[in-house]
């Protein structure tokens, strides 16, 4: 199978289709760290080359894993990771720390979990707002002078941080969640990266697998902290199967599944607001990685993506629900922030 490449910003040439590693350590459940290892290596052979890790992920065992596949294969992935939240993805302790110091010492540890001298592309994770965002990247771009990093990212900033940071800068990729029942970035994020020539990296592209239409019974995923989430309980849950059965019809048109239309209508998004867009949906199954990669040819026509454009109004709950408001460049945008 060949995927094809796309170039987000900074001349940062990456696979089409990315691969979201979170899902491999235990957030959705556990996981098996072999098994995880052989869908790391399907998704190298498929072509879906671009691998997004993070510190916090499986309290750093994310990297650990992915590290075991870069041992035999580094000149062959684009690696991405991401350094500013402390505290337990598990335990929802989350907290974002971004002073400087932090920086320097952040990257030496995910370096040494990854066994690797220099990371692709390094992402901010969370903005820690007590901290200008210009020091965040001035250490950041230390990193690059370093030869520790070569290129930079931001996770769910909003357009006023992403212009702030990339006068610092050149930032070659935003990562937020964006998606047919996530939109908010489309406001002034993802217009204000496509300004400054920044690519944008969707995470949760499939709605951390709701709008692969695969979740039918809430007790199929009672044991992972999306059973916490208002999207995904009780009345909206059902509410929200109406976004599924949209996805579901349009695919049986094409003869493609719901994740694939999701994800081609990423792409498409990304064609209008002339945007670089690279999706990282995750997944445990080889077979759900070729599925997610063949979406890179899928077309949806002017019709369907009209239907497409009405979903994201009849979703009920919240994208975000941790107790932190700062946790999304959305609350922050609108006012919602700590202290406005």
């Amino acid at each position: 199978m060949t995927t094809p490449r796309t170039i987000l910003g900074d001349g940062l040439d990456v696979s089409a289709i990315g691969f979201g590693a979170m899902a491999v350590s235990g957030v959705y459940g556990d996981a098996d760290p072999e098994e995880a290892l052989a869908t790391l290596h399907h998704a190298v052979d498929a072509g879906v080359t671009f691998i997004d890790t993070a510190d916090i992920y499986g309290d750093g065992d994310n990297e650990r894993l992915v590290g075991r596949l870069l041992a035999d294969r580094r000149d062959e992935v684009q690696l991405a990771t991401k350094f500013g939240i402390t505290g337990s993805i598990a335990r929802k302790t989350m907290r974002a720390r971004n002073d400087p110091a932090y920086v320097a010492q952040a990257i030496d540890a995910s370096l040494a979990r990854l066994q690797v001298d220099t990371i692709d592309l390094y992402y901010l994770h969370r903005r820690d707002v007590t901290v200008p965002i210009e020091d965040v990247v001035g250490a950041m771009a230390d990193l690059v002078a370093a030869g520790k990093v070569r290129h930079l990212g931001l996770s769910e900033v909003t357009a006023a941080e992403l212009d702030a940071a990339h006068a610092v800068h050149p930032i070659a990729a935003v990562q937020s969640e964006w998606s047919v029942w996530s939109r908010d970035v489309e406001r002034q994020v993802a217009p204000m990266a496509a300004g400054l020539g920044v690519g944008f990296v969707p995470y949760s592209p499939l709605g951390r697998g709701f709008l692969t239409g695969t979740l039918s019974d809430p007790a199929t995923f009672a044991d992972d902290w999306r059973a916490g989430l208002t999207r995904f309980r009780g009345d909206a849950f059902d509410a929200n199967q109406a976004v599924v059965r949209a996805l579901r019809g349009i695919g049986a048109e094409l003869g493609a599944t719901p994740a694939q239309v999701a994800l081609a209508w990423l792409r498409a998004q990304g064609t209008l607001l002339g945007l670089p867009v690279v999706p990282i949906p995750g997944t445990r199954k080889p077979s759900r990685v070729d599925e997610n990669a063949a979406s890179a040819d899928l077309v949806l026509t002017d019709e369907q993506l009209r239907t497409l454009d009405a979903l994201s109004g009849q979703v009920v709950g919240n994208r975000s629900d941790f107790d932190d408001p700062n946790w999304t460049s959305d609350t922050r945008e609108r006012g919602l922030s700590a202290g406005s």
